[in-house]
């Protein structure tokens, strides 16, 4: 990329129809820090565990930046590691020791995890009250019934986004493309229970440009580099892209791109994410404030339980 362009670039991240998601986690984590002071001085310090299994680079990525999130939120941060031949039986063992240890407020397990485990069955092992990552199916169901205080993260941070715009929720067009059960079908629900009206997309979906055109506002989480583009979504419309990939660069180093081309959807759209610095940064603050969350449920579960015994 020539300096010209990078410049280019740079002042068009700048423009108003960017969404920082920089800025957003830091409100998100300065509101955090301040309940998290409040509930330590009464003797409730939140505290987050981290489940890594084997050895990952994405993975030690992941983990320093929810540490330096959980340092400006307020959170005592842990780390847990165990050799990638831990067993089934023996990791089982390890989370419901965690799940019964009041010091421990939210348990996390970090993806990827060997191939011999099963990540799913590892997240419905964390109790509901702890399961920060809004993973259990406990979780998903609570947000099925309207209950949106607590879910997935990276669903949670793209609906924040999207409410950063100050559009009006109610009766909103939505298209969400992507149907997994980790971001598209949880953003989906989420975005049905503030009253959008949300047409889900995904790879069985026929013309989706048709769908894309005509929404309000797009969530576009795939895996695939630069699949929507400009001619893709409604002028005025917001463009929410969680996708993180890596693709060569001009000068043939890695960049990374989300799932929208950056540079014709923001000729089109109202508002947009950029990629990094939109959905990523607000989803490891989302983490730290369900971990909050989370503490503030078991405080009243531990407090019902001696007033019953009481």
């Amino acid at each position: 990329m020539s300096p010209a362009k990078a410049a280019s670039r740079k002042d068009a991240r700048a423009d108003h129809r960017d969404i920082d998601g920089r800025a957003l986690a830091a409100e998100i984590n300065a509101v955090t820090a301040a309940e998290a002071a409040g509930l330590s001085e009464a003797g409730w310090v939140p505290r987050l565990v981290s489940v890594t299994i084997g050895d990952s680079a994405p993975v030690e990525l992941y983990i320093r930046n929810q540490a330096r999130s959980a340092a400006k939120a307020g959170v005592a941060f842990d780390e847990r590691r165990f050799p990638a031949e831990s067993t089934r039986a023996e990791l089982l063992a390890a989370i419901a020791t965690m799940n019964s240890d009041p010091r421990v407020t939210g348990i996390i397990v970090q993806r990827p995890v060997p191939d011999h485990l099963s990540i799913k069955e590892l997240q419905r092992a964390v109790h509901p009250l702890k399961d920060v990552e809004g993973m259990h199916p406990a979780s998903i169901g609570n947000i099925v019934y309207n209950d949106i205080e607590l879910g997935p993260c990276t669903a949670m941070a793209s609906v924040e986004l999207l409410k950063r715009t100050g559009l009006k929720l109610e009766g909103l067009e939505v298209v969400v493309i992507g149907h997994s059960e980790i971001v598209g079908k949880p953003i989906a629900f989420l975005l049905m229970a503030e009253g959008a009206t949300v047409t889900v997309c995904h790879h069985m979906t026929r013309s989706l440009a048709v769908h894309s055109r005509r929404a309000d506002a797009v969530f576009v989480a795939v895996g695939k580099p630069r699949l929507i583009s400009g001619d893709m979504i409604k002028p005025g419309a917001a463009l929410i892209d969680i996708g993180i990939n890596q693709v060569d660069g001009p000068d043939g180093k890695p960049l990374t791109v989300g799932d929208a081309d950056y540079e014709s959807c923001r000729e089109v759209a109202g508002w947009i994410t950029p990629v990094p610095g939109g959905v990523g940064p607000v989803t490891v603050a989302i983490l730290m404030r369900n971990t909050l969350i989370a503490l503030r449920r078991q405080k009243a579960h531990y407090e019902d339980e001696f007033a019953g015994n009481g």
